[in-house]
């Protein structure tokens, strides 16, 4: 069975309506409540997976990063490889001496490059890093705001049944707690 929070606010909704019918002024009220609720609802479980995918989507290019620094740290150490192996060669004298110095000093180059690469690639990761870690910090605070105002939702639906106010009054400081935490998601 799966869990639709969009469909289930609907349904929530529908049923307030129904009630609403009755033109009892409280049951109104508290239709308008679920009303609001289902439309929060569904802003927070749609922003909560989006955010959800961000952050798989930033920590999978994070990883991504990684590999292209440890390919460049490779590349670095190769060529350092290479330009030791010259660098004896070229002090060993003989013919070739010179062209073995030229060698030495693209092969720096090279380095050089190589460092800048991985250096950049690992910046990258770590911004990425960041990034995802930030997007998955939002998902967790829109999954508790979805949660709190589904039950806020529940409680509306229980106060149509029983015409106890405490549980609309229940209802609406779940409702505001979920407001706050949606709002947090995005603000801290």
């Amino acid at each position: 069975m799966s869990h639709d929070p969009t469909l289930e606010a609907h349904e929530h909704a529908e049923h307030a309506e129904h009630a609403a019918h009755e033109r009892d002024p409280f049951i109104s009220l508290v239709s308008i409540t679920v009303a609001v609720l289902a439309v929060l609802a569904a802003a927070a479980g749609s922003l909560e997976t989006v955010e959800g995918g961000r952050a798989i989507t930033m920590s999978s290019d994070a990883v991504l990063a990684q590999d292209k620094a440890t390919d460049a740290w490779n590349e670095y150490q190769a060529d350092s490889l290479k330009r030791h192996m010259y660098t004896i060669a070229a002090g060993a004298g003989g013919a070739q001496a010179q062209s073995y110095r030229t060698i030495v000093a693209q092969q720096r180059a090279a380095q050089d490059k190589a460092r800048g690469e991985a250096e950049g690639a690992q910046k990258e990761r770590d911004h990425l890093t960041s990034q995802s870690a930030r997007h998955e910090e939002r998902h967790h605070w829109l999954t508790g705001a979805a949660t709190l105002i589904e039950i806020g939702i529940a409680l509306s639906t229980v106060a149509i049944i029983t015409r106890r106010r405490v549980f609309w009054f229940g209802a609406l400081g779940l409702g505001v707690v979920g407001l706050c935490l949606f709002a947090a998601a995005y603000l801290l």
